[in-house]
Parts: C-alpha cells; structure tokens; sequence
C-alpha cells in the first residue's frame, strides 16, 4: 500500500496501492491481494482505476474499501460494480 485515508462519511478507506509483477494483474487478483493486506472481505473491495507504467513491472492503483459492502452500491459508478464484478459463466443468461 502507498497510502490511505479514511472517509467516516462515506464509510470507506481510499487506498492508493502499487503492485511489482511480470505482468499486469488482473481486477480479480488485485482485490484478493487488497482484502488480504487489509484484512477485509474481498466484497468490501472496489478496485477504481489500474495502470502499468510503460517498460516496468509496476502497476499502480486505487481502490476502496466499504465498511459496509451495501455502501459500495450506493456510491460507486456503474461502470465501476460492472468491472468488479466477476465474468459471467458459460451458459449463464445475460
């Protein structure tokens, strides 16, 4: 983790995060490793924004983090729930 900050408003962590792999994680993996690092739940969750600089290992991030995993669907975007959540399975309806 970079950095956090708390918002007692909202009931939510802000968490800036930076990730060193030989490729570029995944949505899911990044969650996963944010729930563990702040051991939360990985509902509580919400990845916002991932970036890989160009020519290095490095991803960079931010995410937040619910108290309250009800919260997140109130305040986050559409496109935001969409990316988080996971891909729909063979066969499923759409």
């Amino acid at each position: 983790m970079i950095s956090t900050r708390d918002n007692p408003l909202i009931g939510r962590r802000e968490v800036a995060f930076e990730v060193e792999a030989p490729s570029t994680p995944s949505r899911r993996e990044i969650r996963e490793g944010v729930a563990e690092a702040l051991g939360v739940d990985v509902e509580q969750v919400w990845v916002r924004r991932i970036v890989t600089k160009t020519g290095t290992h490095i991803t960079i991030g931010e995410a937040h983090v619910y108290e309250d995993p009800e919260k997140a669907l109130e305040f986050e975007p559409e496109h935001i729930i969409r990316r988080n959540r996971p891909p729909k399975e063979e066969g499923e309806a759409r």
